[in-house]
């Protein structure tokens, strides 16, 4: 299995697998039990996008003449995660149309607000996975040399009840968890570990004359700049922004720039500079009171407090002709919190901010 490293403990940190990952392995294998009619085990492996291979063991395999279920254990390795433990089945369903249908069933939570991966109504089983999902049916189906569609409903019995201990509800996903996963892979995110691998590497790009550093936290921001700054040779910091620019000033980096989306990166506003959601979550207040410093009245106001997603949040903004002047303010106020960041610390270190949306492209630059 694919492992990251502690370097400070000396201790190797297993990683683990996603949701998607085990969602996709349960389909395949179910899809294989049902149309090929051997063992759905060695037919379940997976290549993740992050190009490591899932080679799970597969539990309650029912099989019949038009359907087949299974299920995979969801292992997070060492990154506390409330979903480890839990089984992900599949079950799919023979169909006289072609193409796949992909739904979620038991404890898979249901979408009801915009702006997040799938729209309103949809099962909260997002792109990559489904994506994922797609191939392995794909492959078996094509494997068996059949030719009608497939169904799949992806299901998690102690969905709704783990879903307790998640910000699903808070996002307007009721009824369960969310099937994720950008790479397939649940790296482990302890604080001293992850640190220890950005030190690492931002000594190696001092030592190769790198003099500006650029800084993402995840794999959203990775994507982002390699379609529109395929020359950035960017760094992964996570939720460590402010332990990352202590890092880059220790280091010897000139210049910063910090390209995340907006959902991330607005939190740097409320001086929060450590992003994940434990540390505190002022989004929704952020676009709000910079609305209503611009005239925003009670109900745009209160529409906006009650937004999940900041993409959704922007258009709002846009349809009540506000987005401009809040964008302004959210760049001067991340801006005036950067440079403080560093005055404090006496940092000769220009740190800039790049904002971006998945749905709006490049926002603009504090």
């Amino acid at each position: 299995m694919h492992r990251a490293f502690d370097l400070s403990a000396r201790k190797k940190l297993r990683c683990g697998f996603t949701t998607g990952s085990c969602a996709a392995a349960a389909a395949k294998g179910a899809a294989a039990a049902l149309l090929l009619g051997e063992d759905a085990e060695s037919a379940c492996v997976v290549d993740t996008p992050a190009g490591k291979r899932f080679e799970p063991r597969l539990y309650d395999v029912v099989v019949s003449d038009d359907s087949a279920s299974c299920a995979v254990e969801k292992d997070g390795g060492d990154d506390p995660d409330v979903t480890s433990g839990c089984l992900v089945y599949a079950l799919v369903r023979k169909r006289r149309e072609q193409g796949f249908v992909i739904d979620g069933g038991e404890g898979v939570g249901r979408v009801t607000f915009p702006g997040l991966d799938q729209p309103p109504g949809a099962a909260a089983i997002n792109s990559v996975p489904r994506r994922m999902i797609a191939d392995a049916l794909r492959e078996i189906r094509e494997t068996a040399g059949f030719a009608d569609g497939l169904s799949v409903s992806i299901s998690i019995p102690d969905g709704e009840k783990l879903a307790a201990r998640t910000f699903n509800r808070r996002l307007g996903i009721v009824g369960g968890l969310s099937i994720l996963g950008t790479t397939g892979i649940v790296e482990p995110m302890s604080e001293a570990a992850f640190c220890d691998s950005i030190k690492s590497e931002l000594s190696m790009l001092r030592a190769l004359g790198y003099d500006a550093l650029t800084l993402t936290p995840g794999n959203i921001g990775l994507d982002f700049l390699a379609r529109h700054y395929p020359s950035a040779r960017p760094v992964k910091c996570a939720n460590f922004i402010g332990e990352s620019i202590c890092l880059a000033a220790e280091a010897g980096f000139d210049h910063v720039l910090i390209a995340g989306h907006i959902g991330k990166l607005i939190k740097l506003v409320t001086g929060n500079f450590n992003t994940h959601s434990r540390y505190g979550d002022a989004r929704q207040f952020v676009f709000a009171s910079f609305a209503a410093i611009h005239g925003a009245n009670g109900a745009l106001t209160a529409e906006l407090l009650r937004c999940a997603a900041s993409e959704a949040a922007i258009d709002i903004l846009l349809d009540a002709g506000m987005w401009e002047p809040v964008l302004k303010e959210i760049l001067a106020g991340t801006r005036r919190q950067l440079d403080e960041f560093c005055t404090r610390r006496l940092y000769k270190l220009h740190c800039e901010a790049l904002f971006f949306s998945s749905k709006h492209g490049f926002l603009g630059k504090a």
